[in-house]
C-alpha cells in the first residue's frame, strides 16, 4: 500500500483506445487515479458519472482524472461512449498496476473472501508524489470528496 509522499509506481498499461500510457505520462500534471472493481455495475457507473458530472471542476483545479479497473480495453471503450466519460480509462488485466497501488486483494463479498479490485483513490501531485488516498469512497459523491 503506498503511503503519503511515495513516488507514483512504475507502471505501463492501455486505455480504452488501446494507446499504452505509462506513469512517466503523468508527471507534469496533478493526476487522481481512481481504481474501481467493474465497468457498467451499479456502483462503479455512480462513481465514473459523478466524476463525469464533476469534471470541469476537477480540472479547473488542474486535475487530470483517471480511472482503472482489470477490465479490457475493448470493455472500458463500450463504458466511456455509453456514459459520455471524458476522462481516461486504464485496462490492468494482469493487475500488476492494481497491485502496485495497493488496490487488490481480498475483500468480503456476498460473505465469501476473494480476491479483486479494492475501491480507492490517489491524488498525485506534479511530481507524481503522493498528496492524499481516499479509501471510504462515496460512489455518488465522489468528486465531493476529492474536491474538499
Amino acid at each position: 500500500m503506498l503511503n503519503i509522499g511515495d513516488k507514483m509506481p512504475d507502471f505501463e498499461v492501455v486505455d480504452q483506445d488501446g494507446n499504452k500510457v505509462s506513469s512517466k505520462d503523468l508527471i507534469g500534471k496533478r493526476t487522481i487515479i481512481y481504481f474501481y472493481p467493474k465497468d457498467n455495475t451499479s456502483g462503479c457507473t455512480a462513481e465514473a458519472c459523478n466524476l463525469r458530472d464533476n469534471h470541469a471542476a476537477l480540472v479547473a483545479r488542474g486535475y487530470n482524472v483517471i480511472g482503472v479497473s482489470k477490465d479490457s480495453a475493448a470493455s472500458h471503450r463500450k463504458f466511456a461512449d455509453k456514459y459520455d466519460l471524458p476522462f481516461m480509462l486504464l485496462s490492468d488485466t494482469s493487475t500488476q498496476m492494481l497491485q502496485a497501488f495497493g488496490a487488490w486483494g481480498e475483500k468480503k463479498m456476498y460473505g465469501k473472501t476473494v480476491m479483486g479490485t479494492i475501491r480507492r483513490t490517489f491524488i498525485f501531485d506534479e511530481n507524481g508524489v503522493l498528496e492524499r488516498i481516499i479509501e471510504k469512497v462515496d460512489t455518488k459523491n465522489h468528486a465531493s470528496q476529492i474536491l474538499q
